[in-house]
């Protein structure tokens, strides 16, 4: 963030909102869009083993099903930012709430797996544009005292909507007996499954009409009049709001809007900075978190398990995951970033290691020995948890800070498309993965839980109590 010094000072950055209630509610509606990424990433967990017997297909095309959103949620983010900039961020919103819906319909009622797979492409697009415009809606309209705060919804958002697709799809496999393929509403239990996002994506569309646009991108495109009575609503009443409005034009005049071509430097054609930025993405999706949330269902399921129990376990591994997202946002800020990653990396070497040697022991009936399969699932939820009160929230926190101002949006851009990236070859080599030799699969996840502590130590510079500009 650009200094402004020069502008006139309008009392905004230590000021507390009249109307916090307000400004809470605006947040929490923008981050709705938080939710809807957390619940489409996570829904398609209730509908592996249905979609694979439904269309009869191999694990490799079933991966491709359930990854491809993934491709699209990579052009989301990448386009999200100049859409935002040119129509507005709640037409953003909007637009993001409409592929959601259709997404959710067209994904419940498919013809055939390719049609399927498109609409997951679909709701890709929105979870991307969702993962982008959330954050940056609410960074410009939070008031300066109550920005961290208000942020963090994003990241809770996610994860409760983790947790209430895995209990949603929980609930309608009950409904449905425990069978996947079960009828329900005329339709398939999976399909109900994929088909209930359309009421969050409704909901999201209708709140964002409830809310202001973004003063910033008011004052952009020449409506200061209107982003005035925007600021009123969300500031003190003890703010200069001309000199607020003031400050706001000069920090945009200022900005330096960072190119690809900024990042080009260094040994190996990106900066090293850049690099540390990449590795810290694909350390968080390597160590194989999405695993937990795309195939639980069909893991516990492949190792003996009740369909329905795994339905369970899935969700109880959501409600752990926000159990330590509420930790780290506790203690992100008093403990340090580099050392929350690196107890994270820890605890997820442990769960990771016990999963591996659970799953190295040969079914019998079908079933894990009794002592392989509490430790298996135990050690699931240790991981999960340690991951959720690390990596999951840390790095998004240093992706935000630790670049340079000239090199911060693009460098930002690069670093969250190798996570998606990343995030893709995970999802999409699981299950082959899998069926080659899980506990081997594990091993691999937990090598790089062990790598990923020597690559903090080494390369990651705390951040923590520094400002942007300090950021070199």
């Amino acid at each position: 963030m650009s200094s402004t010094a020069q502008a006139p000072q309008s009392g905004a950055r230590g000021a507390h909102p009249d109307h916090l209630s307000h400004v809470i509610f605006i947040a929490a509606a923008a981050a709705m869009g938080g939710f809807l990424f957390g619940y489409d990433s996570s829904v398609i967990n209730g509908a592996v083993e249905a979609i694979r017997h439904r269309y009869d297909v191999g694990s490799a095309a079933l991966a491709q099903v359930v990854a491809i959103a993934l491709i699209g949620s990579a052009i989301g983010a990448a386009t999200a930012g100049r859409i935002a900039d040119r129509i507005g961020r709640i037409r953003c919103m909007q637009i993001a709430a409409v592929l959601f819906t259709i997404s959710a319909i067209g994904s419940a009622l498919p013809f055939a797996l390719w049609d399927l797979a498109f609409w997951r492409v679909v709701g890709g697009f929105a979870i991307g544009m969702a993962s982008v415009i959330g954050p940056a809606y609410i960074a410009e309209v939070a008031p300066a005292a109550y920005r961290g705060r208000l942020g963090s919804f994003q990241q809770a958002a996610i994860v409760i909507g983790i947790a209430v697709s895995q209990l949603v799809n929980w609930g309608i496999l009950n409904a449905a007996g425990g069978d996947q393929r079960g009828k329900l509403l005329g339709v398939e239990a999976w399909q109900v499954m994929l088909g209930v996002m359309v009421i969050p994506a409704v909901l999201y569309g209708l709140l964002s009409f409830a809310i202001p646009e973004s003063p910033r991108f008011l004052i952009s495109v020449g409506r200061t009049g209107r982003a005035r009575e925007v600021l009123s609503e969300i500031e003190s009443k003890d703010v200069d709001l001309d000199a607020r409005i003031a400050e706001i034009e000069s920090h945009m005049k200022r900005e330096h809007k960072s190119s690809f071509k900024d990042l080009l430097g260094g040994t190996f054609f990106f900066k090293p900075i850049v690099w540390i930025g990449i590795g810290l993405s694909v350390f968080q999706q390597f160590v194989g978190i999405n695993v937990a949330f795309y195939y639980s269902s069909t893991l516990w399921q492949s190792v003996g398990v009740d369909p329905t129990d795994s339905f369970l376990y899935s969700f109880t591994t959501s409600i752990i995951n926000i159990v330590g997202t509420v930790i780290a946002m506790i203690f992100v800020d008093r403990v340090g970033r580099k050392p929350l990653a690196i107890i994270g990396s820890v605890g997820m070497v442990i769960g990771l290691a016990l999963e591996a040697w659970a799953f190295s022991y040969d079914l019998v009936d079908g079933k894990l020995p009794a002592t392989q399969g509490w430790v298996a699932l135990v050690a699931a939820h240790v991981f999960v948890l340690f991951f959720a009160l690390s990596w999951g929230v840390v790095v998004w926190v240093m992706l935000g800070e630790m670049f340079p101002n000239r090199l911060r949006a693009a460098a930002l851009g690069v670093a969250a498309s190798a996570q998606w990236i990343a995030n893709w070859a995970i999802t999409a080599s699981f299950p082959s993965l899998a069926d080659w030799n899980l506990s081997v699969t594990y091993i691999i996840y937990t090598a790089f839980a062990a790598l990923s502590i020597p690559f903090v130590l080494k390369f990651v510079k705390e951040t923590k109590g520094k400002a942007l500009e300090e950021m070199g």
